[in-house]
């Protein structure tokens, strides 16, 4: 087992944070988020500069299971979470009330540099993996961070992924996994929920706020202390437990993923 270290280049100014999704898990994150960045600037680190991507809106099945509020139904999501922590904080985050294209634009040097993924579906996992793949390749030491968070009604997990000028150094949700990019495997069933209580069948009410946590926490350890040998954790709520995922080519390999270091060798 090995050790990831944050790059230099991500303590030297504030870090480009694009998150993608901004419902239930989401919400959270960008509470969390905000919080992080007081917490490094007292420390007299950079802070965070980050956009929200999401094109919902607030509806009543929202309220009291993600962070709205009555009176934000009928709004942006991103609009009304990033309003809200500019406004207490004193932050100038941004919010694009839109989905994230699938294909990113190329040579874009303002592209995020750590792209949190909230999403529930495989076809927006897919673009948030074209556009960190870019973000890669696009200047700042080529480094580039995909932290994907996802979940079903009762369990979830939290994936870091790493890139340097392409090559893996961390595999990534869509490494692991390759089903959860296949947006062929998307269920047709994609309606939200009209009530809350029809949303609590569908996903319980903290599982969310759980894997939140979970990412922010391993997102902290980095920043905070400059390294980790887990880059992610697999949580489940029913039986209360969670397993790291350590930073080892043979745990990938139980996964089915090569790491390239051993295909080289």
């Amino acid at each position: 087992m090995s050790t990831y270290k944050i790059p230099s280049a991500f303590l030297a100014k504030p870090v480009n944070v694009a998150v993608i999704g901004a419902g239930g898990t989401g919400s959270a994150v960008i509470a969390c988020l905000a919080q992080m960045c007081v917490a490094l600037e007292a420390l007299g680190a950079p802070g965070l500069d980050v956009t929200v991507i999401d094109d919902d809106r607030v509806s009543p099945a929202n309220i009291g299971r993600q962070a709205f509020a009555p009176c934000d139904v009928g709004q942006f999501k991103a609009s009304v979470l990033v309003n809200r922590v500019n406004q207490t904080f004193g932050l100038d985050w941004d919010a694009k009330n839109e989905r994230l294209a699938v294909l990113p634009a190329r040579h874009n040097y303002d592209m995020p540099r750590i792209y949190i993924g909230c999403v529930d579906t495989r076809k927006a996992r897919q673009a948030i993996k074209s556009h960190w793949e870019a973000s890669s390749n696009s200047g700042f030491n080529g480094t580039a961070w995909w932290l994907d968070c996802g979940n079903t009604a009762h369990s979830g997990q939290v994936i870091l992924g790493v890139l340097t000028e392409g090559v893996v150094e961390l595999p990534s949700a869509g490494h692991l996994f390759p089903e959860m990019v296949d947006a062929s495997l998307d269920a047709s069933d994609d309606m939200p929920s009209c009530s809350l209580p029809e949303a609590l069948a569908k996903q319980d009410l903290f599982t969310n706020r759980t894997i939140a946590d979970t990412a922010m926490n391993l997102l902290w350890k980095l920043f905070r202390y400059g390294e980790t040998d887990v880059h992610g954790a697999f949580v489940n709520l029913q039986t209360m437990r969670t397993n790291p995922l350590p930073i080892d080519p043979i745990a990938w390999a139980r996964m089915g993923y090569a790491a390239e270091v051993e295909e080289e060798a």
